[in-house]
């Protein structure tokens, strides 16, 4: 109830100054919901025309009635109050009126009616709802009280209508800074807040305000308050004689809000055109400068004062001055806006790179340029990475290895001439998948492997072979896979491959060239080996001639000599024995001397071996040399040629039937052949009991034409590592710990 004196002298003030009667209205209803009592109170003004009350003011209104609109009427209402002065909201229910229908839809049932005029000459009522359990017997003072105070508001004189007129919200406090009396403009910004929220859109400092205000006798203006999202700008304009305060305010959200943007803006241009690395540049039309940012200093090396009145044509190219120029001047006369790549001076001399762009402005009413701004940057680094792209795949197209471009998922991306040609492909063909060209199991190691070495080293190696998609027969690559990225950090790939076919003709030539050589190593070999060939052809050849002697004589006596038949069965079964030896040395000899293409197949180690130890046994044995065979039976198979490795084999056992012989001529001497396994390979040891080598002739013994044998050519050592090497494995020679040498040779298991 502290506020309702208040919020009615108000009322009241509005009332005497005329006011609209909306703004009186709502004061009216806002100083009677001050009381605890009342729950919501509502005016209404009489419409003769319309022949119903209408709502005034602001506030809630009723909801509609029931029926037909253009039916309603509250006639009935009109004339009961004029008997009657007021209703209790119950009698008014009861009446057949537009109005009743709207209380009733509304809910609202304990209250009362006033006939009550705030308008001269029109009739107005006042619903006055008040809390259920709530006596009605003050509503009728308070209907006296209200009808005496408008009695006496309209015999006397009006009041300054200044603070009710005023289009500014206004508020009349006194000397403590207290509200005396607000007027419609206020009650409007107010909304449906009570009035001592009117505080909250004061200054913070409001009560030194108004003391300072008075003590000076002078007006204070520009004082800002903040309401939420609303600012307001205050001005004190005091009253000495009655010691009151008019505070008169303007809404000021959208001019502060826009001064602050302004300001921020400002700031932030002059932090960008102070730090950023482009040059902000201002010039007259005819390209002089007129202002620039500090930026100036860096790019070309000039402070923004140098380059004040200076032609920035000046700094162009030579080659480029003219067609930069008169380009420039017609793209900003006609449509305002140039972009341009061009080679500005440095003031140390040389030219850098620069994009500018830049924008015309014009004058209002002639559209005349008058000013350009500009944005320059150096684009120097870009300029040349583009040149050193644009070069790079120029070499890319040219070059005459196929070049394709991949990613981890298998899509080639760019396949240069080359690629296309050696896949069969057309320029305008699609890109195949990476499986359509690349073997299984390269792919397979691809993925497996490729990716994630090129990841960590850049680079990765294969040997492989490229299919053509529509058939055709395959090409022979050493491929490269290269990992790149780009400026974003994206990765891709290149797979570099390198056409191998003339190399593979190169090696297959090679091949056959070691084979040829090969197989004449081998006559020489067996022309070494004749007198030991002979005799283990010879021997069989006496036994059979022997045998057949032998059953000759016992067919002579067959007559006489009953044993006889059984001789000459033994004789020809001894004849057949000695001739099969005799055709199986042959045959291992033919064998031996085999020429053609290598013929790669699993072999077993051991029998192998043993073989060239047939061959060079009676060489052996003329040497007093016994070859002691360490050779398993369970030995894993290799994969080798077999003429070739038999050739290797006999190879390093007559070299070390001659070291043997060196070094204890006439006397019986060892030479160990052994066989094992060491982790995926396979080993064979050859180990002598001769004088051995040093160093240095280790070094050598390898080396073609190099011999310590005076009738030898040097070819035996070098050719067998060849072959050994052909095979994936290794042929080494390092001393013997029991003295003499030994040679290992390391073959892959299959």
């Amino acid at each position: 109830m502290t506020q309702t004196p208040v919020r009615l002298h108000t009322w009241l003030r509005l009332q005497r100054e005329g006011v609209p009667l909306a703004a009186r209205a709502d004061a009216l209803c806002r100083a009677l919901r001050g009381c605890p009592e009342v729950r919501q109170a509502f005016y209404l003004s009489w419409q003769p025309g319309a022949r119903i009350y209408s709502h005034e003011g602001s506030g809630q209104q009723l909801p509609p009635g029931q029926g037909d609109p253009l039916q309603a009427s509250d006639e009935v209402l009109v004339a009961r109050l004029a008997e009657q002065g007021r209703l209790s909201l119950q009698q008014l229910r009861q009446l057949d009126c537009w109005l009743a229908g709207r209380l009733r839809r509304a809910a609202i049932s304990h209250g009362q009616a006033f006939d009550l005029a705030l308008e001269a000459g029109q009739r107005g009522l006042l619903l006055v709802d008040v809390h259920e359990g709530v006596a009605l017997d003050w509503l009728g003072w308070l209907h006296e009280l209200l009808t005496t105070l408008l009695g006496s508001v309209n015999g006397l004189l009006r009041a300054s209508p200044l603070l009710g007129h005023d289009p500014q919200p206004s508020l009349l406090v006194d000397a403590s800074a207290s509200p005396l009396e607000l007027n419609a403009a206020l009650l409007a910004l107010l909304g449906e807040l009570p009035l001592v929220e009117v505080l909250r859109f004061l200054p913070v400092n409001h009560a030194s305000l108004v003391r300072a205000c008075l003590a000076q006798e002078r007006a204070i203006e520009g004082v800002e308050a903040q309401c939420g999202e609303r600012i307001l700008i205050w001005t004190y304009i005091p009253d000495p004689q009655e010691r009151r305060v008019l505070l008169r305010c303007r809404e000021a959200t959208a001019q502060i809000l826009t001064e602050r943007e302004a300001a921020r803006a400002r700031r932030l241009y002059r932090l960008i055109t102070e730090n950023t690395t482009d040059l902000i540049s201002r010039h007259t039309p005819d390209g002089r400068f007129l202002d620039a940012s500090p930026a100036s200093w860096t790019l070309l090396g000039y402070w923004p004062e140098e380059l004040r009145e200076q032609l920035a044509q000046c700094l162009f190219h030579p080659q480029e001055i003219a067609q930069l120029v008169q380009r420039a001047r017609d793209a900003l006369e006609q449509d305002g806006y140039h972009t341009m790549t061009y080679r500005i001076r440095h003031r140390a001399g040389h030219y850098l790179w620069f994009e500018t762009a830049s924008r015309a402005i014009r004058e209002t009413y002639t559209g005349a340029v008058v000013e350009v701004v500009s944005v320059s940057r150096d684009i120097t680094a870009r300029v040349q990475a583009e040149e050193n792209r644009r070069r790079l795949a120029e070499v890319v197209e040219a070059n005459t290895d196929p070049v394709l471009f991949v990613d981890p998922a298998g899509h080639i991306t760019y396949l240069n001439p080359a690629a296309r040609r050696a896949l069969g492909l057309e320029a305008r063909q699609a890109m195949p998948a990476l499986a359509e060209v690349l073997p299984a199991d390269d792919l397979a190691r691809l993925q497996r492997e490729g990716w994630s070495s090129a990841e960590r080293k850049g680079v990765w190696g294969l040997d492989s072979r490229l299919l053509p998609p529509a058939g055709g027969a395959s090409v022979p690559v050493s491929m490269v896979l290269l990992a790149h990225s780009t400026a974003g950090g994206e990765r891709f790939y290149s797979l570099v491959a390198h056409d191998m076919t003339e190399r593979e003709l190169r090696e297959a030539q090679q091949r056959r060239h070691q084979d040829e050589l090969a197989h004449t190593a081998r006559l020489v070999t067996l022309g070494e080996l004749a007198s030991g060939i002979a005799h283990e052809i010879n021997q069989p050849l006496a036994a059979v001639v022997n045998y057949a002697s032998a059953s000759q004589r016992y067919l002579q006596s067959l007559g006489s000599n009953p044993e006889a038949a059984g001789r000459v069965a033994q004789g020809l079964e001894r004849i057949t024995e000695h001739a099969n030896h005799a055709s199986e040395v042959i045959k291992r000899l033919r064998a031996f001397l085999r020429k053609g293409q290598r013929r790669m197949q699993a072999l077993d180690v051991a029998e192998v071996a043993r073989e060239a130890v047939r061959l060079c046994a009676w060489e052996a044995s003329a040497c007093q040399v016994a070859i002691e065979e360490q050779l398993p039976d369970n030995l894993p198979p290799v994969y080798a040629d077999r003429v070739l490795l038999e050739q290797v084999l006999l190879n390093l056992l007559r070299n070390a039937i001659d070291a043997n012989r060196e070094a204890q001529p006439g006397r019986a001497s060892v030479i160990r052949l052994a066989a094992r396994t060491e982790g995926g390979h396979l080993a064979i040891e050859v180990r002598d009991q001769g004088p051995g080598l040093g160093e240095a002739e280790l070094a050598r013994i390898f080396t073609p034409f190099y011999t310590s044998k005076p009738d030898g050519l040097g070819l035996g050592l070098s050719m067998s590592r060849s072959i050994i090497e052909g095979f994936g494995g290794a042929l080494d020679g390092m001393p013997n710990g029991e003295g003499g040498l030994l040679m290992r040779c390391r073959l892959p298991l299959q």
